[in-house]
């Protein structure tokens, strides 16, 4: 199995600081995906990927390039589901686990959720605001999972 590497869905990603860290720690490379161009560390381990500006051009990258040793940061429901389908671990920058038993429920809510949205216009709400719990789930979950699949 060929070693783990971490994949970031990064245009909107509020922890990328966090993943650095951990991916230095445990020695892992990380691939910073976006759409447009903005500063990364130098350093050996991080590499940065600019795709085009077409819909989804970021998201399919990254799912062309998930695989089983790969660790997928994204808080993109759609792409998390086709992440898990190429066999990657999946988290969300809040720290919470995409796993095959949940995605389908958080495919349907998301459905659910953009059909009132449609429906009632800016009354429902997006997501909470970005928490310092959030992060610190999101660091706890990061090792957690790198542990895993250099374990694997």
């Amino acid at each position: 199995m060929a070693a783990p590497r971490i994949l970031v869905d990064a245009d909107a990603c509020p922890v990328k600081e966090e993943i650095y860290k951990v991916a230095w720690r445990h020695e892992v490379p990380v691939t910073i995906v976006s759409n447009s161009p903005f500063r990364i560390p130098d350093h050996p381990l991080v590499r940065r990927v600019i795709v085009d500006a077409g819909f989804d051009a970021a998201d399919d990258w990254i799912a062309e390039a998930a695989a089983a040793e790969t660790l997928v940061v994204t808080g993109d429901i759609l792409l998390a589901d086709r992440c898990l389908k190429r066999g990657a671990t999946v988290i969300a920058p809040s720290g919470k686990p995409f796993t095959p038993s949940s995605i389908g429920s958080a495919v349907a809510t998301r459905a659910i959720m953009a059909d009132l949205r449609a429906g009632l216009g800016e009354g429902v709400g997006g997501p909470a605001p970005f928490s310092r719990t959030d992060r610190s789930r999101f660091l706890s979950a990061l090792d957690d999972a790198l542990v895993r699949l250099k374990r694997r």
